[in-house]
Order: structure tokens, then sequence, then C-alpha cells
């Protein structure tokens, strides 16, 4: 099974690409596989992410970037299947934020916390049909969403109504103070006129 991911990670490495110069040095320097490079460079993420700094940085970094990057081709190509999957991965990735929110100040203390978050990430995102983001939208958001629905809607207008009501009276209250000001410095400015001519 190693040796079929390998076989994979080498395909993929050995297509063309921005990289294929610099890979292109490496092998020719060190005689060593590109492969090897890689293997090594993610070893030294993982590590890193145990040991250093900036694991919470990282974790951030692919779970946001990567799918940005991937949401960005959705929007642009034609097919609705990709739109949908990484609206379902946005949708995970923002409950799974809200609820890291409560929890990470308690759970970043554990040694492979930060692993474990860029697994479940790495599995959110995968490109398959029973990716995290499919099943934990399908088994958990979405029951509660419909179960909660009108509540939610309710709560909606209820926060859009406010957030109306609000700028209307911020505008009527700017109104109201720009025409005071407006109208004092008229009157300060007619003031300094009759100064003038009393002078």
């Amino acid at each position: 099974m190693a040796q079929a991911y390998l076989a994979k990670l080498d395909e993929y490495l050995y297509q063309p690409s921005c990289l294929s110069p610099y890979f292109e040095k490496f092998e020719a320097k060190t005689k060593c596989k590109r492969t090897y490079l890689a293997l090594g460079f993610i070893v030294f993420v993982l590590l890193y992410i145990v040991f250093g700094y900036g694991g919470s940085l990282i974790c951030n970094m692919v779970g946001f970037l990567y799918p940005a990057y991937m949401s960005i081709k959705a929007i642009e190509s034609v097919r609705k299947d990709d739109d949908t999957q990484w609206l379902t991965y946005w949708v995970v990735y923002g409950a799974f934020s809200v609820a890291e929110f409560f929890t990470d100040l308690i759970l970043s203390w554990f040694p492979f916390y930060f692993i474990a978050k860029l697994a479940f990430l790495g599995w959110c995102m995968a490109p398959y049909e029973w990716n995290g983001a499919n099943f934990i939208y399908n088994k958990f958001l979405y029951p509660f969403f419909k179960k909660h629905e009108s509540k939610i809607d309710n709560y909606v207008q209820q926060g859009t109504e406010f957030a109306k009501n609000a700028q209307q009276q911020g505008m009527a209250e700017a109104s109201r103070m720009a025409g005071d000001i407006a109208a004092e410095q008229i009157s300060q400015s007619f003031k300094d006129e009759e100064e003038k001519k009393d002078e």
C-alpha cells in the first residue's frame, strides 16, 4: 500500500511544473530522487508542528490557502459539483473554527493536537466523495440546520431588522449633528462678521 502512495507521489512530482527546474538541480547535485526531498520536507513540517512554534499558523494556512485557491478555481469553472464541494468545506471549516475558538486553549496543550488538526483538515478537503466535509455536513450540520431552520431564520430576520433600525437611527442622528454643526458654523461666521464691522 505504501508503494502505491509513493508511486502516486512520484507521478505527481515528475509532472512539469514551476518547481521542476529546482527539483532537477537538486537531483543533479545530490543524486537523490525528488520523492525523498518531498518526503523529507513533509517529515520536517510534521516534526516542526509537534515540537516547534507556529503549529497553529501552519494548520490554518493549510486549512485556508489550498481551499481558497480551489474555491476560486471552482467559481471560475463551468461545473457545479466542485462549487458544492468547496461550499460544503467552508461550512464545515466555519463550524470547526467556532468550536475550536472555545476549546483551543485546552486542546493546544496536547502534544499532537496540531497534527490531529492537520489530518482533520486534510480529510475535510480530500478530493473524494467520502471526505470529511461531506461526512460532517451530511451527518451533523445539515440535520441540525433542518431541525432548527425556522428558529435560525427568525433570529436572522430579527438581527437584520435590528441592524436596519440601528443604521436608520445612526443616519438620523448623524444628519441632526451635521445640521447642528452647520448651523453653529453659520452662526459663528455671522458673529465674526458683526465683530469685524464693529471694529
